[in-house]
């Protein structure tokens, strides 16, 4: 049994390494044009707002734009705290802190 799961445990491992280096192997020996390097440079932020956002916007599944929604006014905060400071420390603090204070007042 224990054999089993250690081998199960190290196929899976070695196919992950094979899947993270292959695109790395392959994208290293080719110019990437600048328009598709540019392109690429915004997937992060959009993969980003993509997990944030319904997090923000959605209570059960329903969209919650009212004051009731806690997530949505910790957000104001840490959003006008992250566009002036563009400090990721800061950002989170902030979006900690207002957090805290939300549930507190509840």
């Amino acid at each position: 049994m224990e054999k089993t799961i250690w081998t199960i445990i190290l196929g899976i491992a070695a196919l992950n390494y094979l899947f993270r280096m292959t695109p790395l192997l392959l994208l290293s020996r080719i110019q990437i044009p600048p328009l598709w390097a540019r392109w690429l440079g915004y997937v992060p932020a959009a993969v980003l707002a993509a997990l944030i956002a319904p997090e923000i916007f959605l209570a059960g599944g329903k969209p919650a734009l009212t004051l009731e929604n806690k997530n949505l006014l910790a957000a104001i905060p840490t959003f006008l705290v992250a566009v002036k400071t563009r400090s990721l420390l800061f950002t989170l603090l902030v979006g900690v802190a207002s957090m805290i204070l939300l549930n507190a007042l509840d």
